[in-house]
């Protein structure tokens, strides 16, 4: 099932060169009530995205009406975020570029002609949230599967190579865990037969579909997931864009939780309060949230100005060790 096969914007437009397809796609990142969400389209299976068309002036431009057109949303921030090319994780007979950008903004309805909506990013990665330690997924189910991968082939050194992998990624012999190797993470178990997608493409879904953890999402589109929240939380360590995800106001615990349910890690709370009065990124606004279920909490505000006012280096997040 192609997620493209929608009403078109301009029907009468010629299509891409014959063999080549180029199709925009959006990684659209919301974080509600301390849930980092993405919104999609088709029953929650594809994230939004069109083909590149003649009438579109831009890139860019050709992403946001695609995107409006599919969930009635205004995009916000966005970003270019990666291109991908490659012929054997398509479902298509001819080559398909897909451009990908990434996109911030609050959780709004969506609506639209793709039955448009928002999921959890942790539906469709479980082993990535580590807010209250390693999830049992990893250690129950993807590690011994691993493993057997692992210990399935006869080539000693490729054995060792899978290992060290798995090691890195995963946390596993004793490494710690790297919240930012999401895309890598995704591709060893793609590698490791893992997926449904990865079933899909190697004709073994009934048995995959059964061993795959998460939801998966059509074509490559989960695969672009994963390089947007990787990205994203390499971003929040060296500049301030989860003020993009904040309302205009909001107590520092509001922030906190932010950036911890993107993270997928705890920050420590001392540490983080400090380092972002230290930099000036908020002001208070004198006002303070009485729903806190407590003492009332002083307000914020992002000071924009201080992005102009010299290099920002971002939150310089103090993820928890533990």
């Amino acid at each position: 099932m192609r997620p493209l096969e929608l009403e078109t914007i301009a029907a009468a437009e010629p299509a891409a060169a014959p063999g080549v397809a180029v199709e925009l796609i959006a990684v659209i990142v919301a974080v509600t009530n301390g849930d980092p969400r993405v919104l999609t389209i088709e029953d929650q299976i594809a994230l939004p995205s069109g083909p590149f068309q003649v009438g579109h002036r831009s890139l860019q431009s050709g992403l946001r009406a695609w995107v409006e057109h599919q969930t009635r949303l205004p995009l916000g921030y966005v970003e270019q975020l990666y291109t991908f090319a490659d012929r054997d994780r398509a479902e298509a007979e001819r080559q398909t570029i897909s451009i990908s950008y990434l996109g911030l903004t609050r959780e709004q309805r969506a609506s639209g002609v793709a039955e448009a909506g928002w999921g959890s990013w942790y539906a469709y990665f479980p082993w990535e949230d580590h807010r209250e330690g390693p999830p049992p997924l990893v250690a129950a189910v993807l590690e011994p599967k691993l493993r057997a991968w692992i210990a399935g082939t006869p080539d000693a050194e490729l054995r060792a190579r899978r290992l060290q992998r798995a090691a890195i990624t995963f946390g596993l012999e004793g490494r710690p865990w790297n919240e930012e190797l999401v895309l890598q993470r995704y591709e060893l178990l793609y590698e490791a037969g893992l997926t449904a997608e990865a079933a899909r493409a190697r004709e073994g879904a009934a048995r995959a579909e059964a061993e795959a953890a998460g939801r998966a999402m059509v074509l490559d589109h989960r695969r672009i997931l994963a390089t947007g929240i990787a990205r994203l939380r390499a971003k929040i360590k060296y500049h301030p864009v989860v003020f993009e995800l904040m309302p205009e106001t909001f107590t520092l615990l509001q922030l906190q939780r932010c950036v911890e349910a993107l993270a997928g890690r705890l920050v420590h709370k001392q540490n983080f309060r400090r380092l972002i009065e230290q930099q000036d990124l908020v002001e208070e606004t004198g006002a303070a949230a009485q729903d806190t279920g407590g003492r009332p909490a002083k307000l914020f505000r992002f000071r924009r100005a201080v992005v102009a006012e010299r290099a920002v280096v971002g939150t310089k997040l103090p993820i928890s060790k533990s």
